[in-house]
């Protein structure tokens, strides 16, 4: 049964935690990145695994989780070296998305989504640099989030690009993404209301009539415990173009991780991925200046406007997942409208969560809601509280 998902790369570690916590009996999986003693990291790719050792201790982020009562089941496939949004692997296939078995779940953490979302675990850890947990919870119709860069501990973790890599997690259910968040992150309260709600009209504007209407149609429930709610224009630049600045500064911080491993390796990588990271190779540090100063005028904006009460409501995605192996100039177009979407948080840093609030045509749609800086624990707290008052409203 868990095969049929090709979700993992090991289910067979089952580290039980000998600690009691507000995670006790549940299980969860990692992505293949996150350092667990005595045990390999592949990261997506045959040559990663070949050309590294076994971790000498767990990454903190797991070390916290089995402090709490989780136990780890298993690692659970990504894209290689974690650089997708589709989470097609080239040497391992892909894993099967359970609520569209025909279209490709999401990545870099698919294996997570997948397992998720199929029901092998309780909940699942990914890595979120530039929408990696967001895109593929949205794709399999699952909770997501991914948190204020530098909220979790990143210690033991592959990196890809450091400014925007956090640790992310999944769940089937909202309270459960809180309370591993309670785990996860210090120094957070949960007490505090959002009342200032905006709409970002560029965001809404990539979503094709029918998926804009069927995640609209959660507003009223927002609308009635709160103040305000506002369409606003947030890029005067443009999304395409915060998009593409985000795309550089990864780019750059990519190359100057792991560009001496591949000169000296020359691993095999997928189609796609190589021709990504032979661009990374091209961009220069000084020609980006402009780039650098747009992501800390985008931290300010997004800061200034969110406040303590403000929630940029947007659509994770442009809709629900693409078809398997799709290829060409149509695949290249959803995906720039998936950056445009998911680099806002990834440029300011901030959190955000990912809701399987819609389906259309009985595929997956996910809504995103994005606090300001270290308001993780509030956001989820108040998502919880929001989800659970509709649904009692709805008995």
């Amino acid at each position: 049964m868990i095969n049929k998902w090709n979700a993992f790369v090991d289910e067979n570690l089952n580290i039980k935690s000998t600690e009691s916590g507000r995670l006790n009996g549940l299980t969860f999986a990692v992505k293949d990145v996150f350092a667990i003693q005595g045990y390999r990291s592949g990261a997506g790719n045959p040559d990663w695994l070949r050309t590294h050792g076994p971790a000498a201790q767990h990454a903190l982020a797991i070390d916290r989780l089995l402090m709490h009562g989780a136990n780890l089941k298993g690692t659970v496939q990504t894209d290689e070296l974690m650089y997708s949004l589709n989470g097609e692997n080239f040497h391992y296939g892909t894993p099967v998305n359970p609520k569209a078995p025909n279209r490709i779940p999401g990545g870099s953490s698919s294996g997570s989504a997948v397992a998720v979302a199929a029901g092998l675990v309780d909940f699942a850890i990914g890595t979120d640099t530039g929408g990696s947990v967001r895109i593929p919870s949205s794709y399999c119709g699952i909770y997501g989030f991914r948190p204020t860069h530098g909220a979790v501990p990143i210690e033991g973790v592959i990196p890809l690009a450091e400014s925007f890599d956090t640790v992310g997690w999944m769940s089937r259910n909202p309270q459960l993404l809180l309370e591993v968040g309670r785990v996860l992150i210090d120094g957070q309260s949960t007490e505090g209301q959002f009342n200032n709600i905006f709409l970002a009209e560029e965001a809404w504007g990539l979503l094709e009539k029918e998926n804009k209407e069927a995640l609209l149609a959660f507003l009223p429930s927002v609308k009635e415990i709160t103040n305000h709610c506002e369409w606003i224009k947030i890029s005067e630049q443009g999304l395409a173009e915060w998009s593409s600045t985000f795309r550089i500064l990864q780019g750059l911080e990519i190359w100057s991780e792991h560009g001496e491993w591949i000169e000296k390796e020359t691993p095999n990588f997928g189609p796609g991925i190589a021709e990504r990271f032979r661009w990374t190779s091209t961009l220069k540090k000084s020609e980006s200046t402009r780039h650098y100063e747009l992501r800390e005028n985008v931290r300010q904006f997004m800061s200034n406007l969110l406040g303590e009460e403000g929630l940029l409501v947007i659509p994770t995605a442009p809709g629900a997942a693409p078809l398997l192996n799709l290829q060409g100039e149509q695949a290249e177009q959803y995906r720039a409208k998936t950056m445009q979407l998911s680099c806002i948080a990834g440029l300011a840093g901030l959190p955000q969560i990912t809701l399987p609030l819609a389906e259309v045509n009985g595929l997956p749609i996910g809504l995103s809601f994005m606090a300001n800086h270290h308001r993780d624990l509030n956001l989820l707290h108040w998502i919880t509280e929001l989800l659970t008052k509709k649904a009692a409203l709805a008995r």
